[in-house]
């Protein structure tokens, strides 16, 4: 069995497919749920000036990623994205850890958002007089469809996910002009940032930071699309830095329409603040239409992460940092589609069994390490294959400082997560040292070092 599992990875690939427009829907249609819910809990760790200032530093973070992010994955094509990275610029220890921190990113990001789905459907149903509804069957239907969407294929999964997401943040533009232009019984009422600019002081504005993130996490699983882009050094960094963009729109209306209509002490505790916000207005079109806009924006983010956490499980399997059987492609459909299937239980463990902020929690220190480790990749990339060496998709400018403003808050953003979750932070960074122990005195014996490297890149400065 094992040596048909081998032969058939070595004769299939992943199919190229994909265009700009897709890469924009795989990053923002993962990223977008974090603006109809989970961003809000800054505003609860520091008020509502900390859950601006979370939002625009968080921006610029994300900033400096999707920059770095475009010109090293379009030049490095290939399924895993940062994992990919990291195999071809650093060494295996960390295309291992930074591998493993893309999966569970990605895995904790879907199980938030199918605890989301149950938890607005339990609302509206309360809404309607059916208190009590049980989630957990909504929970596992969201996980297992989503799942079987990405075994069958990579184009219908991500056109769905086109469309779904366009309507997401539809959504959100429909609801500021509305509310600007009277149709909501409430007015937009800033006054608390006169009466309680900062309700904790300006630590509080530290700890917002952490869920800051939340507005763009995920925009860098871009990426793990790059083995099935038609054009990578084009679709690539076009539609990463669309996608931040969209985002950094998408996120300052969200924060000043939410932030306008719901007081500062029900919002940071909101499971679903921009559906709330509709509420608030009166207006059943706006509710309806919010309602639609929360649905599609966790759906479409389930569905990308399903589509990045495979890819790099994928990819790890592939090249024998984890067992062979897991870099299988599927005959018919050309998926990893045993990757796939072997996340679906491990998302559904902590959709059922976590509450929802430390599921975002262990989501946002996983990409964090990962956002850690890419600074030392693009480090290392622009000295051992300085610009006019090799053929680059997009150069991002004023190398070093997006790499060095990146690891500053990112330093800073582990304090922020150590004020509200330290007993959590110690214990993920745990798992990840027990894991790289493991990969080290075990795993790496598999590896064969001399298949991992696929670009036809010139010998490094230096070596």
């Amino acid at each position: 069995m094992s040596n048909i599992s081998t032969t058939s990875t070595e004769r299939l690939s992943l199919l190229r497919v994909l265009g700009p427009g897709h890469v924009w829907a795989l990053g923002v249609g993962i990223v977008l749920v974090g603006e109809y819910m989970g961003w809000n809990f800054s505003v609860g760790k520091g008020g509502m000036i900390a859950g601006l200032v979370a939002c625009w530093v968080a921006g610029l973070l994300y900033t400096c990623v999707a920059m770095i992010d475009s010109e090293v994955t379009s030049t490095v094509a290939a399924a895993g994205g940062q994992y990919a990275q990291a195999k071809h610029i650093v060494g295996p220890l960390m295309a291992f850890n930074v591998g493993l921190f893309l999966v569970m990113a990605y895995t904790m990001l879907e199980a938030a958002n199918a605890i989301t789905i149950g938890f607005l459907l339990e609302t509206v149903a309360g809404m309607q007089g059916h208190e009590g509804l049980n989630q957990q069957p909504f929970i596992i239907l969201t996980i297992l469809a989503l799942a079987w969407l990405n075994y069958r294929g990579v184009l219908a999964s991500l056109s769905f996910n086109f469309v779904i997401t366009a309507v997401a943040f539809a959504a959100i533009i429909m609801l500021f002009f509305s509310v600007q232009f009277g149709a909501s019984a409430v007015p937009l009422d800033f006054s608390a940032i006169n009466t309680e600019p900062l309700p904790y002081g300006w630590l509080g504005i530290v700890a917002a930071l952490h869920f800051g993130l939340w507005y763009y996490l995920g925009i860098e699983g871009t990426c793990q699309a790059a083995e099935e882009v038609r054009s990578p050094a084009r679709s690539l960094p076009y539609g990463t830095m669309a996608g931040i963009m969209t985002l950094l729109i998408a996120a300052t209306l969200t924060w000043y329409v939410c932030s306008g209509l719901i007081p500062w002490e029900y919002l940071g505790e909101s499971g679903t603040p921009l559906f709330d916000a509709a509420r608030v207005t009166g207006s059943t079109s706006l509710m309806v239409l919010l309602f639609v806009g929360t649905a599609f924006a966790t759906t479409a983010s389930a569905n990308g992460c399903i589509n990045d956490a495979s890819r790099a499980w994928f990819s790890m399997g592939r090249d024998r940092y984890l067992p062979s059987w897991f870099g299988a492609v599927h005959p018919k459909y050309r998926t990893p589609y045993r990757s796939i299937v072997f996340l679906v239980p491990i998302a559904l463990i902590f959709a059922l069994g976590a509450p929802l902020d430390q599921v975002i929690t262990f989501s946002i220190l996983s990409g964090l390490l990962g956002y850690t480790f890419m600074t030392f990749n693009m480090l290392m990339f622009r000295k051992k294959w300085p610009l006019g060496t090799i053929k680059r998709g997009y150069v991002h400018p004023w190398h070093p400082l997006p790499a060095i403003v990146l690891l500053l808050l990112c330093g800073t953003t582990y304090f922020a997560v150590f004020l509200g979750y330290g007993t959590q932070l110690i214990a993920m960074m745990s798992f990840y040292i027990i894991a790289s122990l493991w990969f080290h005195f075990w795993r790496y014996r598999f590896v064969k070092r001399g298949d991992q490297f696929t670009m036809p890149w010139p010998r490094p400065i230096g070596y």
